[in-house]
């Protein structure tokens, strides 16, 4: 019998080379995909506001790029000791404003100018829950802060009692969204745009509340798929949730997808979504990355610099012959230990 069914992702019409410029937006499980596209030496820009969930903030957040929308004293308050924004993820937190500003402004920048000649943006959804701060929060509370009403990205670990949390519609999500599509055409005419929805079971909402959150995103993203031909849809979240569909393949908080799911969920991405001729040239990349993390038990012999200077003419012909690959940190290891003397 059969103890498994596996879920075949459709090949997508028009597909990833390595020569294109990525950039990803969104949940934790982005970072995934995000750091096995940089392990292949593409061309990747990841979370310019850091980790976000909501659909609201990340389209926030992609429409500040658009804009180059540079942050000023007043889009920070002070908590903890430190100066934050609520359209940050707190890795942008410093105890010095300025430091802080110069952060988050440079990731503006940079994010700006990726977005402008990227060839994809691949957005993933993790919760569709907002937080609105509430009509609670004293003005003298923080400098700099929102309105009452406003959806924050990150809450910053402040009370739960500041805030108003609630659940929007799929026409709302909807509709958020499908502004966003029609700015980023404008912006940028070629882009297109990868969905998925974060395998990531937002279990502090309760089961139930996860379950309708995700088909809020679900819905709304199926709908904006099927109106623009520019945008593709990846299965990330049925192929953890339907497909491998077992805890074995969870951490051990039993919310986030394990290394072998998420392995698992790149080996089908890979498949549908890269083109041919950048398979065949991953391939050699890893066996270059793989003989730059070998150790060797006797790393002064003849053998073992045979292997390395092998290695090093395999990275700088590929180089050569590709010269948008960036090799330059494995033929720098394969030079430095092959420059050191017995």
């Amino acid at each position: 019998m059969d103890f498994h069914l596996a879920l075949q992702v459709k090949p997508f019409s028009q597909k990833i080379s390595i020569r294109d410029k990525i950039l990803l937006a969104g949940s934790c499980f982005t970072e995934h995909i995000g750091q096995e596209l940089r392990n292949y030496k593409f061309s990747v820009l990841e979370n310019p506001n850091g980790i976000l969930f909501n659909p609201v903030s990340i389209s926030k957040s992609v429409t500040s790029y658009i804009e180059n929308r540079q942050y000023k004293e007043d889009d920070l308050f002070y908590y903890n000791e430190l100066w934050t924004s609520w359209q940050h993820h707190s890795r942008f937190s410093h105890p010095v404003k300025e430091e802080a500003l110069r952060g988050i402004n440079d990731s503006q920048q940079k994010a700006h100018a990726f977005l402008k000649k990227a060839d994809w943006l691949m957005l993933t959804l993790g919760s569709a829950f907002v937080y609105e701060l509430g009509n609670a929060t004293p003005p003298s509370s923080y400098s700099g802060y929102l309105q009452a009403g406003e959806i924050v990205a990150n809450c910053h670990k402040i009370p739960a009692d500041k805030f108003n949390k609630r659940l929007p519609g799929p026409e709302e999500v909807i509709s958020v969204l499908d502004n966003l599509m029609h700015r980023l055409f404008l912006f940028n005419p070629g882009l297109k745009i990868i969905f998925t929805i974060s395998p990531v079971r937002h279990l502090r909402d309760g089961f139930v509340e996860n379950n309708r959150s995700k088909a809020v995103l679900i819905q709304a993203v199926h709908q904006l798929v099927d109106k623009f031909e520019k945008l593709f849809y990846f299965p990330a979240y049925e192929l953890v949730i339907d497909d491998l569909r077992d805890y074995r393949f969870y951490a051990e908080d039993m919310v986030h997808p394990n290394y072998a799911a998420t392995g698992y969920v790149w080996d089908k991405f890979t498949e549908a979504c890269i083109d041919d001729e950048s398979k065949e040239m991953m391939k050699e990349i890893q066996k270059i990355s793989m003989a730059a993390k070998h150790k060797a038990f006797h790393p002064s012999s003849a053998q073992h610099k045979q292997f390395l200077a092998a290695h090093l003419a395999k990275a700088e012909a590929l180089q050569s012959k590709h010269p948008f690959l960036d090799l330059s940190e494995e033929i720098s290891y394969f030079s430095a230990l092959l420059s050191v003397k017995p």
